[in-house]
């Protein structure tokens, strides 16, 4: 996966605006947290790009970042939780999930989902 580490509240912008032309993926990640690894394994094993479509993936290192993290839940109006998964499109969070709930299927068909309403 050619994830885009998200470490400038700025770049919210940028996903917010990118998010206009295709769904974007961002992961937040707890790297001391056990689920929030073997969440992101399982993401990684099965991720696959020719199903995504080119899709934009960030990354965001909660515990480096806590204050970028609290900026995506007031953007998005979604509840802090780690490790969680958006997507963004159209400037809105339109799907999240979190821990064992994180789904390589479920995301794919959500992407496919908001890929269609170009």
């Amino acid at each position: 996966m050619n994830w885009i580490p998200l470490t400038n509240a700025s770049q919210l912008t940028d996903i917010k605006n990118e998010s206009n032309l295709r769904p974007v993926l961002l992961f937040k990640h707890s790297t001391t947290c056990s689920i929030s690894k073997t969440s992101l394994n399982r993401l990684e094993r099965n991720w696959r790009e020719e199903d995504m479509n080119g899709t934009k993936l960030y990354y965001l290192d909660l515990l480096s970042y806590r204050s970028i993290s609290n900026e995506i839940a007031h953007t998005f109006g979604v509840v802090h939780e780690s490790p969680q998964v958006l997507i963004i499109k159209d400037g809105k969070a339109v799907y999240d999930t979190s821990h064992f709930d994180i789904d390589y299927a479920t995301i794919k068909a959500q992407i496919e989902r908001f890929q269609t309403r170009n």
